[in-house]
């Protein structure tokens, strides 16, 4: 376990990195200085030169997001990027470089920064941004006959009735037509120019096919016997893949030489329903992410609100939520350790041991939010509801308070004795497993610096070596409040992935063990703070926010027009980036190891996909 001191966390303000890249880029370098915003404006000719200048010489070492806006008005793509520091943790740095929406086109940042592969790629399916010396620049999450980019401000859908929510259909008169009523049958997808379904097929599998003819290097013995180089595709239906996730990988024998990841079949592009819906109405719609860390994706979003609107949380509403979103953690990290033993074929009973604890938890949240899953918990200033009195089951006759359990006396059972013991248990079954330490050591090796690289984040990159946790290196919510350690294992494969996470689940225990006597300290006080609002107005401006999810760092790029709905809801989702790295750790593997590795990443596709 390593800690990162809160005296190393000194922010590295914009404003020297101002100063500092002028004089390196004299002329190409100014500050944002645009109400609610902040960063630098980079002239797009210098992108390359001054992101090294910033990784390099400014220490961001770790680009953690690229998001991308639209202003038609002015005319122009804006792209953004966040970069943080892994070794002081700290403030980030935001800069920005912009585009003429006419020929949107910048240098692309994948020599610099590897791990903007796939969100490059995402900027230019959704967005239209063309990033030049990019070199596999195709859609990612939408096909390729797609017809326009559907981010843009000025893209309709065939079934478009109105720019935000709610929509004057459904209120407030509440006559109800939806939009697909009125549109003929077989009208509904949109096509190019000139399109005709006769003689086609997909646009996208030849390129895809085209990227996978050159091996990488793997070593001296691949050819021992003589093999053919073939095309394989695995998924996207099958129980291995978590998901309706494709590998197209090629194989000489059964070693892995290429693999390039499929995305999209579970795309539904949440981020532009994010702008129609209002910012409250965004929260349930966070729960559908990571949908085993709905609890955590409400933290994420609700802070990021706040920062913008300046918002005040009550002290119990801050250690409800750590409650909620540690015992989140836990079972995300239960659920993951249970299905990798899936992934190695030991079929159900070691995930029916891991579940069977995770349905505790779930208790917890079903009488607390109403729901297992998607809990749809947090409001802008605090939560929804407090505690409930008593956990309660379906047996239980109304009035018979003597089967029912006091809260309060079921969490300390679960933090003290069940959840400690159930930890224990998996560790003493597993760590020592013949199975598992053959299958998962020196299996998918990612060394820190290529983690960095990769923008990974989460258990994968502090399983690399990195003690990069935002709880500790860019404090949010009371975390800076309690003990605990951030959690390091420094060997970068897959079995060290699996142990962090027997470590997280122990500090996460750690934090909740201060939580539970401060819960019982402030019951009966206020759980919201500020006025309750159905209709919520952000001040102008934008804002990254960012958190310590089960599954690494969640984001959300907020940009508000000042009104009710946001102008601009970009999800940065860590499942998606992780995945940036796949190729380089399954290389030189069997085709059985390559599902021991994406199971040790730990993904869920509707985070992926969005």
């Amino acid at each position: 376990m390593k800690e990162i001191s809160p005296e190393a966390t000194s922010d590295v303000k914009s404003v020297d990195a101002v100063e500092l890249l002028s004089r390196k880029f004299p002329g190409s370098i100014k500050p944002d200085d645009r109400k609610g915003y902040e960063g630098i404006v980079v002239d797009s000719s210098k992108l390359p030169e001054v992101a090294t200048a910033i990784r390099d010489e400014l220490g961001f070492d770790l680009l953690a997001n690229l998001s991308y806006v639209d202003y038609p008005e002015e005319g122009v793509f804006e792209v953004v990027y966040n970069a943080y520091n892994t070794a002081v943790g700290g403030k980030g740095l935001t800069f920005r470089v912009r585009t003429s929406r006419d020929e949107a086109e910048i240098p692309s940042l994948i020599g610099v920064w590897p791990g903007v592969d796939f969100q490059e790629r995402e900027a230019w399916d959704l967005m239209g941004i063309r990033f030049s010396g990019h070199p596999d620049l195709r859609r990612i999450l939408l096909w390729e006959g797609f017809a326009g980019h559907p981010m843009r401000k000025d893209w309709r859908e065939p079934f478009y009735e109105e720019d935000n929510k709610p929509y004057g259909t459904r209120w407030p008169e509440g006559q109800v037509q939806r939009a697909e009523m009125k549109t003929p049958y077989g009208m509904n997808v949109q096509y190019p120019g000139g399109f005709k379904l006769e003689g086609w097929e997909p646009e996208g599998e030849e390129a895809l096919y085209a990227g996978l003819g050159t091996p990488l290097g793997i070593g001296p013995d691949i050819h021992q016997i003589k093999t053919d180089q073939l095309i394989v595709n695995l998924g996207p239906q099958h129980p291995s893949t978590h998901g309706v996730f494709r590998m197209a990988v090629t194989v000489d024998g059964e070693t892995i030489t290429r693999l390039k990841p499929v995305f999209g079949y579970l795309h539904r592009n949440h981020e532009q329903i994010g702008e129609r819906n209002t910012w409250l109405q965004n929260m349930p719609f966070t729960d559908r992410l990571d949908y085993f860390s709905s609890l955590a994706n409400n933290l994420a979003y609700a802070i990021s609100v706040e920062k913008m609107m300046g918002q005040e949380i009550p002290e119990r509403a801050d250690l409800l939520r750590v409650l909620m979103v540690e015992l989140t953690r836990i079972q995300n990290h239960y659920s993951a350790i249970g299905f990798l033993l899936n992934d190695l074929g030991a079929f159900f009973t070691p995930v029916l041991y891991a579940l069977t604890e995770r349905e505790l938890i779930l208790d917890l949240f079903e009488a607390t939010t109403g729901s297992r899953m998607m809990c749809n918990y947090m409001r802008f200033g605090g939560l929804a509801y407090d505690l409930p009195s008593y956990i309660g089951g379906p047996a239980i006759k109304e009035g018979d308070r003597e089967r029912e359990l006091d809260t309060m006396k079921f969490i300390k059972g679960l933090v003290y004795e069940r959840l400690p013991r159930a930890t224990d248990m998996l560790d003493r079954y597993l760590t020592n497993n013949e199975v598992l330490v053959n299958r998962l050591k020196g299996v998918g090796v990612l060394p820190g610096d290529r983690a960095i690289a990769y923008s990974a984040t989460g258990p994968v990159l502090r399983a690399s070596g990195v003690p990069y946790d935002l709880r500790r290196a860019d404090p949010y919510s009371i975390y800076n409040e309690f003990d605990f350690d951030v959690a390091v294992r420094y060997n970068g494969d897959s079995y060290d992935r699996y142990l962090i996470r027997l470590d997280e689940v122990r500090q996460s225990l750690r934090i909740l063990e201060q939580v539970v006597p401060r819960l019982e300290e402030t019951e009966g006080q206020e759980y919201m703070g500020g006025k309750r609002s159905y209709n919520h107005r952000v001040p102008a401006g934008d804002h990254y926010g960012h958190a310590e999810n089960p599954k690494g760092e969640l984001g959300f790029h907020l940009v508000s027009d000042g009104g009710g709905n946001p102008y601009r809801y970009h999800v940065r989702s860590p499942s998606f980036i992780n995945l940036t790295a796949l190729e380089e750790m399954c290389v030189g593997h069997k085709v059985a190891d390559i599902i021991v590795i994406l199971g040790s990443i730990d993904i869920v596709l509707g985070e992926v996909d969005r």
